[in-house]
C-alpha cells in the first residue's frame, strides 16, 4: 500500500500531469476529433502525433499555429477543441477553458464540444461544473462510453472513488476491454493507494490491441512505485523517443525520491548488478 504522502503526490500528479506521455486520469475516452478520444488530443490538420506525445518544441509550435487559426475563426469547432487540447498540455488550463467556453457558445448542442468543454472545466478545477457539462452531453437512450468514463475521472478527482469505479465498469459494459477505461480504473486504485489492484488493471489495459504508449507509461509508474524500478524504466522506454523516455524516467525518479525510496531502489539495483 502507498503511504498517505505518496497518495497525495500521486493525486497532484494525476490531476495536473507532469509528463506529456502519461495518460493518468485526464478524462480518458471523451470524444473530440481524430481518433475520437479526449486522451488523444490529436491535431489532424498539423500532425498525426497526439499533443501528449509531442516534444516541448513541437507542442509550442502546434499551439502557436492553432492559436492563429483560432483567432481567425474562433467559432470553428475542431480548431477550438484542438487549440484547447494544446493549451492544456502546455499547462495553460485557464486559457484552454476560455477557448472552450467560446466554442461551446457557438456550438451549444454539439456533444463533442460539450465533452471537450467538460474536460477543460475539470482541468481548470471546476469539477462540479464539469460533471454538469458532461451530463448535458450524454444521451440516456444512446449512452457514450467515453462520457461515462469521463464522469468516472471527474468523480475520482472529487475523491468519490467508489462512484468513479462504478462509472468505469459501466463504461466497460458499453465498450468491453477498452484500454483507456481499464487504465483509468487502474489509476483510480492508485489514488487510494492500492497499487496491486492498479497494476492488475493496467496490465489488462496494456494487453489490449488498441493500447497506446501512454497506457504503458501509467503501468511504468505503478510498477516503479512498488519498488521495481528497473522493470518500470524498461516499460517507460518502450515506443517513445529518447527525449520523452528520459523525461518520464526522470519524473518517475523524482516521485520516488519524494518518499525517500529512489535512493534505496538505486542502491538495490546497484547491489544486484554487482552480484
Amino acid at each position: 500500500m502507498a503511504t498517505s504522502s505518496t497518495t497525495s503526490s500521486l493525486k497532484t500528479f494525476l490531476l495536473h500531469g507532469a509528463s506529456a506521455a502519461l495518460v493518468a486520469l485526464a478524462l480518458a475516452g471523451c470524444s473530440t476529433t481524430g481518433k475520437d478520444k479526449m486522451t488523444t488530443g490529436s491535431i489532424p490538420t498539423m500532425s498525426k502525433k497526439p499533443v501528449e506525445e509531442m516534444s516541448g518544441s513541437d507542442l509550442a509550435q502546434a499551439t502557436l499555429t492553432l492559436g492563429k487559426a483560432y483567432d481567425a475563426n474562433p467559432k470553428d469547432r475542431d480548431t477550438g477543441i484542438n487549440y484547447a487540447n494544446a493549451l492544456r498540455m502546455s499547462g495553460r488550463n485557464d486559457q484552454a477553458l476560455a477557448v472552450m467556453q467560446q466554442v461551446a457558445i457557438a456550438n451549444p448542442n454539439d456533444r463533442g464540444v460539450l465533452a471537450a468543454y467538460g474536460k477543460a472545466q475539470a482541468a481548470a478545477g471546476q469539477l462540479q461544473e464539469a460533471l454538469a457539462t458532461i451530463d448535458r452531453a450524454q444521451t440516456p437512450d444512446r449512452p457514450d462510453w467515453r462520457l461515462v468514463s469521463a464522469e468516472g475521472a471527474i468523480l475520482d478527482q472529487l475523491g468519490r472513488s467508489t462512484e468513479a469505479r462504478g462509472k468505469y465498469r459501466d463504461a466497460l459494459v458499453l465498450q468491453p476491454n477498452e484500454p483507456s477505461i481499464l487504465s483509468n480504473l487502474g489509476m483510480s486504485y492508485v489514488l487510494t493507494g492500492d497499487l496491486k489492484s492498479a497494476e492488475s488493471y493496467l496490465r489488462s489495459a496494456v494487453n489490449q490491441p488498441a493500447a497506446d504508449s501512454r497506457v504503458r507509461q501509467n503501468l511504468s509508474l505503478v510498477v516503479g512505485l512498488q519498488g521495481r524500478f528497473a522493470e518500470a524504466e524498461q516499460i517507460a522506454r518502450q515506443e517513445l523517443s529518447a527525449q520523452q523516455a528520459n523525461a518520464n524516467v526522470a519524473y518517475l525518479r523524482a516521485m520516488l525520491a519524494q518518499q525517500n525510496s529512489w535512493q534505496k531502489l538505486a542502491a538495490g539495483d546497484a547491489k544486484k548488478a554487482v552480484n
